[in-house]
């Protein structure tokens, strides 16, 4: 079975926008189109709910039931209880409440480790905790490749060691790290395990539950809904670590890492990706029925086939050339469909160069500088980025290897 392109791309306005005609989106990892389902339930809750909600009348009732309704079925896709996922403003914003939780838990002398692989909000907030007496250990990717090895991870742990914080894939370096054996081995040495799933989840929703670990992080924007930061924090977990909302939400799961009051309208509207992942698995089996764990599973699995197809296309074309240098794998079975490009020039002119060809692009660092900088880029000059997700189709492909071809 193959993804219908032409259903998946009439979910999504932005592909019949007269202003966005003869343009291909290559910079989905900085955020992704919002299907049509996100957009209907925003617009029905500005226009119909924009209420306190979860009172007793009608368009405070039915506010509420919106946002109840976007956590459920949410977590359902993720494998996970309905109060283990939290609603915050942004993953960089949930990452720091996170570290203050885990800052009052810890005492001085025990250990956390992060990655020189991930983007700066699943490291920075973390390392500051050694203004607390907390030791910070780095991960270190290979140099040459931006491979992260678990063998390394596995000398750097013992009985000091309370958290592993690492990239389900990095922004820049793409590759898809291994989360179950990586939580094993965090699990069996005693720490909890938190993963920044930013730059996973646009290519499907992943089983958190079936993964394992302890936390997992994604941005909505980038999962083709509103501007928040979705949360899942394991029960055991999420009970131990210090509330960090009000004293009295301390005894709701979802609440206590989540400060301030949510934005109602964009948590309801998050449902509208779970209505997405349903219409997918409807479209494309339409003889069978199957619990969310399993819709969101297969629509998982449609979507990297095709990102898989296209990526492969793409790193064929550049691979071969000796005036750039792919961060990364070149094994489009391996990796996300996020490619940096060191073109040892200025990559924001390049992608300038780009637009003129209707190709929108990045340059820049990605709030990645260590990566780069642990790769031998300089992280002031940054890459080149071409994302794309399951939403890209062969001619939009075919748009980006033809401006490369002339602009390089």
């Amino acid at each position: 079975m193959s993804l219908d392109l032409d259903f998946v791309r009439a979910q999504f306005p932005a592909f019949a926008e007269p202003s966005l005609q003869g343009q291909a989106f290559f910079e989905n990892a900085g955020g992704s189109y919002a299907c049509s389902q996100v957009i209907d339930r925003l617009t029905r809750f500005y226009t119909q709910r924009k209420v306190q909600p979860y009172s007793d009348y009608n368009a405070s009732r039915l506010g509420g039931e919106e946002m109840d309704e976007a956590r459920t079925r949410m977590s359902a896709i993720l494998g996970v209880e309905g109060d283990e996922l939290s609603f915050g403003p942004s993953t960089t914003q949930n990452t720091y409440v996170l570290a203050q939780a885990f800052g009052q838990m810890l005492r001085p002398g025990e250990a956390i480790v992060v990655t020189n692989q991930d983007h700066e909000a699943n490291t920075g907030p973390w390392r500051r905790l050694t203004e607390r007496g907390i030791e910070v250990r780095e991960w270190k990717v290979d140099p040459a490749t931006g491979h992260l090895d678990p063998g390394a991870l596995e000398h750097m742990l013992d009985e000091s060691v309370r958290l592993v914080c690492f990239p389900h894939c990095s922004n820049v370096v793409g590759e898809i790290n291994p989360v179950t054996e990586i939580t094993a081995l965090a699990h069996a040495a005693g720490a909890f395990v938190c993963v920044d799933g930013v730059s996973y989840a646009p290519h499907g929703f992943p089983d958190v539950g079936a993964l394992g670990p302890d936390i997992y992080l994604f941005s909505a924007y980038k999962t083709y809904g509103p501007h928040q930061g979705l949360m899942v924090i394991r029960r055991t977990l999420g009970e131990l670590l210090p509330n960090q909302g009000h004293h009295f939400n301390a005894d709701s799961l979802y609440k206590r890492f989540t400060p301030a009051g949510p934005d109602h309208a964009q948590v309801a509207a998050c449902a509208g990706m779970a209505d997405y992942v349903d219409a997918l698995y409807a479209h494309h089996i339409p003889d069978e029925t199957g619990d969310a764990g399993t819709r969101g599973q297969v629509v998982h699995d449609l979507m990297r086939a095709r990102e898989v197809t296209a990526l492969a296309r793409v790193l064929d074309a550049l691979k071969e050339r000796n005036d750039l240098r792919v961060l990364g794998p070149t094994d489009a079975d391996v990796r996300a469909p996020t490619v940096a490009l060191d073109l040892g020039r200025d990559p924001v002119a390049v992608a300038a160069q780009l637009a003129d060809h209707g190709i929108m692009a990045g340059g820049g660092d990605f709030y990645a500088g260590r990566a780069l900088e642990a790769m031998g880029v300089d992280p002031t000059r940054g890459v080149l980025r071409l994302s794309f997700t399951h939403y890209t189709n062969d001619q939009e492909v075919d748009q980006l290897l033809g401006a490369l071809e002339t602009v390089l």
